[in-house]
């Protein structure tokens, strides 16, 4: 059980936590073909179907294991490996990347969000905890956090303990104190538990929890986190 005089910071995944992601990729993968189509057609005629770019990232990241962690490099060699294999030019790469990353930071927030971190932040330090490239201060909500910790620039992801003991480290509380959102049941749940924090599923979809242990709450928006602490 969710013990609430124990926390002194709070951290948040990002992609489906507080936002849906795949309506973001969907929507920066169709700037990008239609700056590819422009710029690199070729390369926009060959992998024309988003799946086959998809494709060629895993194949990427299938090569480059050391880029697992750093979401943007691999999308950027990725796109530039397309570029190569469709005779295109690959130092398109950069500016190609720039107009996918541009409209991946453009992000339709779940309606529960902007009141939640109007409270939380009002009440603890927050730290943003991601596996992902999404910046918080290009999405527009960096003025709620203290503190963003990503896999790209820590070099291991969630739910590496060690990760989770950066972003108690941001705000210089220990893992104990902190609780931890997020909607990944192994990623985020999992991965606070065994890091020594109290773990918060964000379940939206209405899932079954898969694992033996259990997260310290489970919720299905974060106005029921903005509730449990009014009523303590």
């Amino acid at each position: 059980m969710l013990d609430l005089e124990k926390i002194k910071a709070v951290t948040l995944d990002l992609d489906d936590t507080l936002w849906p992601i795949w309506p973001t990729i969907e929507r920066a993968e169709r700037a990008l073909h239609d700056w590819l189509s422009e710029h690199a057609p070729m390369t926009s005629a060959l992998f024309a179907n988003p799946a086959a770019l998809r494709d060629i990232r895993a194949e990427m990241g299938a090569s480059r294991p050391d880029l697992k962690h750093d979401m943007s490099a691999l999308r950027r060699e990725s796109i530039r490996l397309a570029l190569t294999r469709a005779g295109d030019d690959p130092a398109l790469a950069e500016p190609a990347f720039e107009v996918f990353f541009a409209e991946r930071q453009r992000v339709t927030l779940f309606d529960d969000v902007l009141p939640a971190l109007e409270y939380l932040a009002a009440r603890f330090p927050l730290v943003a905890l991601s596996n992902g490239n999404a910046d918080v201060q290009r999405v527009g909500l960096g003025r709620f956090f203290r503190a963003a910790v990503c896999a790209r620039e820590f070099g291991v992801g969630k739910p590496d303990p060690r990760i989770f003991h950066a972003a108690a480290g941001a705000v210089d509380v220990l893992p104990e104190h902190i609780l931890h959102v997020g909607d990944d049941v192994t990623l985020d749940a999992l991965g606070a538990l065994n890091a020594g924090m109290q773990a918060a599923w964000l379940n939206r979809s209405d899932a079954l929890w898969p694992h033996e242990q259990e997260p310290h709450l489970t919720l299905t928006h974060l106005g029921e986190l903005k509730d449990l602490f009014e009523a303590r």
